[in-house]
């Protein structure tokens, strides 16, 4: 089993290397992760015409083999997919995350987007992601928040999702219903594991525990015409039963499958009749 470690908070992320090891009893382990920082940037892969990417070997205790891409998760997995760091993988675990991937985080996630990006290549995935203190910024963590982060928990318990879902993959369980590479995104409460209320499967929620509820501009003094923009806090929100981000808050651990997107009905008179005009 050839299992590839990723996230997207950089390769010295002390989550990512506590996942890479968690990972080792089930296979060979390859990191391949951004060189910096780049949550939030979901599946995205870049201008890579632009970028130039580059790839530099780094060592990491206890792996054998590590690579800093610079560029997002996405294109950590693309250049995967392709060869570039040996046989496809068979499996991608993307995280250690600070901070849930819940609610709209899901689109955002860049933790999320890594696995998304290697569905496309019908690779496997699992997405994790730990809670931190004062919720963090929809899917992201401040660095204050995560001096007591139980990082240790969140390995524990992927391991065990992961031995589980290899199982599946060898089983030929790991598609759904259409033979599309099947997509897990677990989230893990920031607590002691004897603390976990529970485990579920849930739905995606419609938002996070709590979110940005304002953003100003403000001008930067000495600099016309040039602004930063202040963020506020809006108030902790209530949430459906049953729900990835109620789960969460609940201090229980959330399971969902996350489907490749589809088409949906919708309305399409007055856009018909445009383009008949048009045309």
């Amino acid at each position: 089993m050839r299992i590839l470690v990723t996230n997207d908070d950089g390769v010295d992320s002390v989550g990512l290397h506590l996942l890479a090891k968690a990972m080792k009893p089930f296979g060979e382990v390859t990191v391949v992760a951004p060189d910096q920082e780049y949550s939030g940037a979901g599946a995205a892969i870049g201008a890579v015409w632009d970028m130039k990417p580059e790839v530099h070997l780094k060592e990491m205790e206890g792996i054998d083999t590590a690579w800093a891409v610079t560029g997002p998760p996405g294109l950590c997995i693309m250049f995967s997919r392709l060869g570039a760091f040996g046989p496809q993988p068979d499996l991608i675990v993307s995280g250690i995350n600070p901070g849930s991937n819940v609610g709209r985080s899901v689109y955002h996630s860049g933790t999320i987007g890594a696995a998304l990006t290697g569905r496309n290549g019908h690779i496997p995935g699992i997405a994790v992601s730990q809670a931190v203190s004062g919720f963090g910024v929809e899917g992201q963590g401040w660095e204050d928040t995560l001096t007591n982060q139980k990082w240790d928990v969140a390995a524990t318990i992927a391991a065990t999702v992961v031995e589980a879902f290899i199982e599946d993959i060898g089983a030929g369980r790991a598609v759904d219903a259409e033979g599309h590479a099947c997509v897990l995104n677990l989230n893990v409460p920031n607590v002691d594991l004897a603390d976990i209320k529970g485990a579920h499967w849930t739905e995606v929620a419609a938002g996070p525990p709590r979110g940005i509820s304002t953003a100003v501009l403000e001008p930067k003094p000495g600099h016309e015409g040039t602004f930063r923009v202040k963020m506020d806090w809006g108030t902790e929100r209530s949430q459906i039963p049953g729900t990835d981000t109620a789960a969460v808050m609940n201090d229980e651990i959330s399971l969902t499958w996350l489907s490749r997107i589809t088409a949906q009905e919708g309305p399409t008179k007055a856009i018909d009749q445009r383009i008949s005009k048009l045309l």
